[in-house]
């Protein structure tokens, strides 16, 4: 994917696979460049062969899907399981090469102790993926759970990814890295994709603020919240370093906004926040492509 007009990182959305086209042919007017289609838990009666043919022909040359999600346990659940190995060998349907989701957890132990799990189902899913000429993102999202007692993912702390990559060794496996969900755990999301770029295959598009007057004078365990999901270009981080580090990076894919989490710019905001976060990353990204003279 060349760098000029911007192939490189495209700036999308998500859009969930049950709308299908019918929710693109509504948002893509608006300049979004790439969506991530997701699934909850299961395909179900999703006929992912057609509704890839129908979003495709949506978008024309308007946009591409990067990548095709689905956001279930599968270390507890062994549909979402099976339903993964469909969705990495129907990829190719999308013209995508990225599934995503999370890592599934054991619920009632720590995080280590799903391990051998991880690597039981992964490692085989990982060999599929691999035949498929596919890639494998993990969100690095805490869903509420604890290193002690995680809930649907255990991708959530790089120590947890340490484990899961030598667990199952090469390339096939990564993240679908964001700031926000780090910044939740009040990591600096900077100097950790600095060290983390390499294994990042797709890029959630969600900040965060966090309130730092609630953490110095109430701590964080008032039940007082102290961070909150932001729509890019309203959180605390700077995009624009975020994508130099991607590009120095040499990263090639996607920043696709999560919406619908932030407290300000939902309900009857919602698009206005996902569009005016479109028009940030896109300047952040360097504004419209230049082409260098001759």
């Amino acid at each position: 994917m060349s760098r000029i007009d911007h192939q490189d990182i495209r700036i999308g959305t998500l859009a969930p696979m049950a709308s299908g086209a019918a929710y693109l042919r509504q948002v893509v007017p608006h300049g979004f460049e790439s969506f991530e289609l997701t699934l909850w838990q299961y395909i179900g009666d999703v006929d992912l062969e057609a509704t890839a043919k129908e979003c495709l022909d949506v978008l024309g040359d308007q946009a591409i899907i990067s990548s095709v999600g689905i956001y279930g346990n599968p270390l507890q659940d062994e549909k979402t399981a099976a339903d993964w190995a469909v969705l990495i060998r129907s990829a190719k349907h999308f013209r995508c090469d990225v599934v995503c989701g999370f890592a599934g957890a054991l619920e009632d132990r720590p995080v280590d102790e799903s391990i051998p799990k991880f690597k039981e189902v992964f490692g085989e899913l990982a060999k599929i993926a691999d035949g498929e000429g596919v890639r494998i993102a993990f969100e690095n999202c805490d869903m509420g759970g604890s290193w002690e007692r995680p809930r649907w993912n255990i991708a959530h702390a790089p120590r947890a990814w340490e484990m899961m990559f030598d667990s199952v060794p090469g390339q096939t496996l990564g993240l679908e890295w964001e700031p926000c969900h780090q910044m939740v755990s009040f990591i600096d999301p900077i100097p950790q994709l600095r060290k983390w770029v390499d294994r990042v295959y797709h890029i959630h598009g969600k900040d965060a603020t966090i309130n730092w007057d609630i953490v110095k004078t109430e701590g964080i365990r008032s039940g007082i919240p102290s961070v909150w999901h932001r729509t890019p270009g309203f959180g605390d981080s700077n995009w624009t370093d975020i994508i130099t580090i991607l590009r120095k990076g040499d990263f090639r894919g996607a920043i696709d906004i999560e919406g619908w989490h932030d407290p300000v710019y939902r309900d009857e905001l919602e698009m206005t926040g996902q569009v005016r976060g479109l028009e940030y990353l896109k300047a952040c990204r360097g504004g419209a492509y230049v082409p260098n003279p001759r």
